[in-house]
C-alpha cells in the first residue's frame, strides 16, 4: 500500500467520525472541522475516495438512481489504518506555509513601512482567528463525549497559538526595528 498523505487520513478520520459520505458531505465537514489550519483543496476531495477505496481502505456505493452521488465507507482495514496512524506518536514536522512570514523573510527588500502595515493587518486577522475560536471554545457542550472534549482540545491549541501570533505582529508594528539591546 502508498504511504498515506495528510489528506488520505482527513477523508479516513472524517467517514470515521461521521459515518458514510460523498465527496460533497466531506467537503461541509471539512469546513467545520480542519480546514482552518489544514485546508485541503476541495478537488482533493472528489480524488481521494476512489484512492482510497482502491486500496481497501473505504469501499465505495453508488446510487443506481437519482443523481448517482459515490458514498464511501469506512472498511475494517481502513479502520485499522487509522488506528495505526493514531497510535503512533511521531508526526512529521509541522508544515508552515503563511504567506505573511514569507513576505517578513523578504521585508528588508521593501519600503520601510511595509512591515509596520503588514504586522497591523497579520495582528487583526489573527485577533479575528482567535476570537472565533474562544466564540468555538464557549459554545462547547457541557457534556464530556469524546468528541467535546477532542473539539475543546483543538480549540485551546488554535487559541493558544493565534495569541502567540497575535502577541508578536503587535510587537512587531510597535517596535519594527526589533526590540531594544541593552
Amino acid at each position: 500500500m502508498a504511504e498515506l498523505g495528510p489528506q488520505d487520513q482527513i477523508v479516513l478520520g472524517l467517514i470515521a467520525k461521521h459515518g458514510p459520505l460523498t465527496p460533497y458531505d466531506l467537503k461541509l465537514h471539512l469546513g467545520d472541522s480542519v480546514e482552518k489550519f489544514w485546508p485541503i483543496p476541495h478537488a482533493q476531495l472528489y480524488r481521494v475516495p476512489p484512492r482510497l477505496a482502491e486500496q481497501g481502505l473505504l469501499r465505495e456505493e453508488a446510487e443506481e438512481g437519482g443523481r448517482r452521488r459515490r458514498v464511501f465507507h469506512l472498511t475494517e482495514q481502513g479502520r485499522a489504518e487509522l488506528a495505526r496512524w493514531l497510535g503512533d506518536p511521531v508526526s512529521p514536522p509541522p508544515e508552515t506555509r503563511d504567506p505573511a512570514q514569507l513576505k517578513l523573510f523578504f521585508a528588508d527588500l521593501g519600503a520601510p513601512g511595509d512591515v509596520v502595515a503588514l504586522a497591523h493587518d497579520q495582528a487583526a486577522q489573527h485577533r479575528e482567528w482567535l476570537e472565533l475560536y474562544r466564540e468555538l471554545y464557549a459554545e462547547l457542550g457541557a457534556d464530556d463525549s469524546v468528541r467535546e472534549v477532542s473539539r475543546a482540545r483543538i480549540l485551546r491549541l488554535g487559541m493558544a497559538h493565534e495569541q502567540a501570533y497575535v502577541d508578536y505582529w503587535e510587537e512587531l508594528a510597535a517596535h519594527p526595528d526589533g526590540p531594544a539591546r541593552s
